[in-house]
């Protein structure tokens, strides 16, 4: 009896004694979570150039084919395939020999016409005084008339057949019309070239400088631009002129800037795009035809726009957040919509707005209602060349 009231005494102190340390714990504040710093940027709008990337391809501002102009054995080829020529520079010889009997038959020709004209003017000056004093009939000085101007246009006649002989000797010596880089020879010495075949084209010549640059305009893109432009979302180039800036096959950019000098009215009826050529120096040869290129159509800017670092930005399967300070100093998770692309910042379409809070350094430590201590980006940067010293000690 006297063992079970000291088991019953001892429970219930045991119980007293959980109870108070429950009351205890209960009672005790929660510690409140320590502020991240963060660099912060405030959102301001402000005009930004805009660029638009287009497929390309460089053409010779001027390819001319080199064509035989007439037939004949091809003698020789005069110039290295594939190098640069002048103009003028000879290319191909054919075989002038027919060419040059041509001409002295012509000659020929022309001398025998020549001494019928001088017997028949000769003939009509021995007939015309006689006929004025009637010594002469009527019909012997219209056949001395007629004589003389049939021997007119036959010496006419002989002298424009000299000419064509000589043009056509002149044609056996193919020159380059421009000065560029030629093509390979497409026939070889020996075979015979007929004019007005296949066979006459013998190569090209494709001037380097300056260069064209080629590139196609869709129907949706050319909508998707008027329609940004209507509502002031994009503003053309003041005096109407864009310019081009190429990147090349492995990420480069070329140094020099080419300028818009065509753009094709009329729609391709198969392909549902339009021709946009722009002209660039290329004084070098670096770019050469045929090359595909990346072509940044620049010129139009947006105004009001809204940018932020690239790397401020996160993309999750839902679509592109930023993390902003709102007025709690709290870190919040806003959805927005990028744009273009400028430089090393996005644009963001929407989503942000100006004077926003918007973190560009320190997010990776930061969960939606995390408190946080904003640092200005320029006060950040100000800050950290100070730091440099004493971490040097």
């Amino acid at each position: 009896m006297g063992t079970m009231r000291i088991l019953v005494a001892v429970a219930g102190c045991w119980l007293l004694f959980v109870s108070l340390c429950g009351c205890g714990a209960k009672e005790q504040p929660k510690a409140p979570l320590p502020a991240i710093e963060v660099t912060v940027a405030a959102a301001q709008p402000k005009t930004v150039p805009v660029a638009f990337p287009f497929v390309a391809q460089i053409q010779s501002s001027h390819q001319v084919d080199i064509m035989a102009r007439v037939s004949g054995f091809l003698e020789k080829i005069s110039y290295r395939e594939g190098e640069p020529v002048r103009r003028g520079q000879v290319l191909f010889q054919i075989d002038k020999k027919p060419f040059e009997a041509a001409v002295n038959a012509a000659r020929a020709e022309v001398e025998s016409r020549r001494s019928q004209l001088f017997t028949a003017k000769a003939n009509l000056d021995r007939v015309k005084p006689l006929a004025e004093q009637n010594a002469a009939s009527k019909s012997d000085l219209d056949n001395a008339i007629g004589n003389f101007r049939a021997a007119e246009a036959g010496l006419q006649q002989a002298q424009a057949n000299l000419d064509k002989a000589l043009l056509d000797l002149s044609y056996t010596t193919i020159t380059s019309p421009v000065s560029g880089v030629s093509g390979q020879s497409l026939v070889r010495e020996g075979a015979y070239v007929a004019a007005g075949s296949s066979s006459a084209k013998l190569t090209y010549v494709a001037r380097l400088d300056p260069a064209w640059i080629d590139f196609s305009v869709s129907q949706n893109q050319q909508a998707a631009m008027s329609k940004e432009v209507e509502s002031g979302r994009i503003l053309r180039p003041k005096n109407g002129q864009y310019t081009v800036q190429l990147e090349l096959a492995d990420g480069s950019r070329y140094p020099l800037t080419g300028v818009v000098n065509f753009a094709d009215p009329t729609f391709n009826r198969d392909t549902g795009t339009y021709l946009v050529r722009a002209e660039i120096a290329n004084p070098k040869g670096m770019l050469r035809p045929g090359m595909f290129v990346k072509a940044w159509l620049k010129g139009a800017s947006r105004p009001n726009a809204i940018t932020v670092p690239q790397r401020a930005v996160i993309q999750t399967s839902n679509g592109h957040i930023v993390f902003v300070v709102n007025d709690k100093q709290q870190a919040e998770a806003r959805p927005v919509v990028v744009g273009d692309w400028l430089e090393h910042d996005w644009i963001i379409s929407q989503g942000l707005k100006a004077g926003d809070q918007i973190v560009v350094d320190g997010f990776m430590k930061l969960a939606p209602g995390a408190p946080v201590k904003p640092v200005p980006a320029d006060q950040h940067r100000q800050a950290a060349p100070a730091a440099q010293p004493a971490a040097a000690k």
